[in-house]
């Protein structure tokens, strides 16, 4: 599963629907749009829509739900489109007839169907069952109105991967500042290692150093606001964070706008590359066993001492429920069994870049690199969520696609960029 397929909710005009996968799944209406499951009122069931579609995913969500059955002795159909379809189609679904209980993400992607009030506050949940997720987890879950929309299931943190065995060989180690992890970047190069691959063509994943530069230089409330629409993109800080970026392009992967991030993993897990900065997800392309037992991560590194390298990036995946649901105690009783740590644990078991959002998961079964990843998270001094999570996604995709991208591919008019960004966040945001 692609984590950041690129959704165009909000832009009919610009969007392509995936049609076919969708009659597939069986979840068109004549309309063209996402559909709910078509059934009965039982009270014994819940609906449940479901982008987690990949194979992986889907053997993850059939246990959960298999553990479910047997613990409550209640049953959940299951309505499962690929996530690209998903996510383009989710706004007409939520108006439509929408299934009791959806995935969906955190941050500003919840935010904005609780604000449009086509998502149900469950705060009664949370005040019963939500003690096991983090301050930061229940922040993320939070509407603008104070009260909770979502009940928090996975994550997979951003980070620096890289094979330790090759660095094993080379004798390099994890840098922790900038200075080292140029340093390094330059001995790799210097031993004919391209330091950092680097895929732009799915336009998304540049977004991920962007926001780790801007953490790490101006800070989360400089980062959170500025994604907010609240700074100016020709504020000196921005242009620093572009200046930063500039002088690490050349250890990167050449010509990125013509590869997909499929392909840097690749280079990865080939070992023609020293290091990527990546989601979680990475771990997908390793075999399991020894390949993938050969990925490890670093954090990114840190930039200002004042500010520290604490502030980690990781996406969060959990579950709403549909306004004004058909049947709210079937779905108040699958999203309370939701709160438990189990039914994250068995389902993260299946897919190799989850990880249980609930404190007291029992990680003990899982490889050291999942481990790793939760002692990371949960003694991160602020999570965000990814750039196209923590802001509009029109802005996101209409205006910071190919934004980054023009950067990448001409890194030396950052003046020119910044001021043509601010153009069209004023626009978009009405500003």
């Amino acid at each position: 599963m692609n984590p950041h397929e690129w959704p165009r909710t909000w832009q009919p005009s610009r969007r392509d629907f995936l049609r076919s996968a969708l009659v597939a799944a069986g979840a068109v209406t004549a309309g063209g749009v996402l559909s709910s499951c078509s059934s009965s009122l039982d009270p014994n069931t819940v609906t449940l829509g479901s982008r987690l579609s990949d194979k992986n995913s889907k053997v993850g969500v059939e246990d959960f739900v298999a553990m479910y059955r047997q613990q409550t002795g209640g049953d959940i159909r299951v309505n499962t489109v690929d996530s690209t379809s998903f996510q383009e189609n989710v706004n007409n679904y939520l108006q439509g007839t929408p299934d009791d209980v959806f995935t969906w993400m955190g941050g500003y992607r919840m935010k904005y169907f609780a604000d449009k009030g086509l998502v149900e506050d469950i705060s009664n949940v949370w005040a019963s069952n939500g003690g096991g997720y983090s301050d930061s987890f229940k922040e993320n879950s939070t509407g603008s109105d104070g009260n909770q929309y979502l009940i928090p299931f996975f994550y997979y943190p951003w980070a620096v991967f890289y094979r330790p065995s090759l660095w094993a060989e080379r004798g390099y180690e994890p840098p922790k500042t900038y200075d080292q992890w140029v340093a390094l970047n330059k001995q790799m190069q210097a031993d004919n290692i391209t330091p950092i691959g680097f895929g732009a063509r799915d336009g998304w994943p540049p977004m991920g150093t962007f926001d780790y530069l801007n953490l790490r230089l101006n800070g989360v409330d400089f980062h959170r606001t500025l994604l907010a629409g609240d700074v100016s993109w020709t504020d000196n800080r921005v242009r620093t964070v572009f200046d930063t970026w500039r002088e690490i392009l050349p250890f990167h992967q050449p010509q990125p706008l013509g590869r997909k991030i499929a392909d840097a993993q690749t280079a990865l897990l080939n070992k023609s590359v020293g290091s990527l900065v990546a989601g979680m997800f990475v771990a997908q392309s390793f075999p399991a066993g020894a390949e993938r037992d050969d990925l490890d991560f670093f954090p990114f590194p840190e930039l200002d001492s004042v500010i520290g390298s604490s502030a980690v990036e990781a996406p969060m995946d959990g579950f709403m429920m549909r306004a004004d649901p058909r049947n709210r105690p079937a779905a108040e009783k699958l999203l309370t069994f939701l709160t438990g740590p189990e039914p994250a644990v068995a389902y993260a078991k299946q897919d190799p870049q989850a990880i249980p959002a609930h404190r007291d998961a029992d990680l003990s079964d899982f490889p050291a690199l999942v481990r790793k990843s939760a002692d990371l998270v949960q003694n991160a001094g602020d999570i965000t969520q990814f750039f196209d999570r923590d802001t509009r996604p029109d802005f996101a995709s209409i205006v910071m696609i190919p934004a980054l991208q023009q950067f990448i591919g001409n890194p030396n008019d950052v003046d020119g960029l910044v001021r043509s960004i601010e153009r069209q966040k004023s626009a978009v945001f009405g500003t």
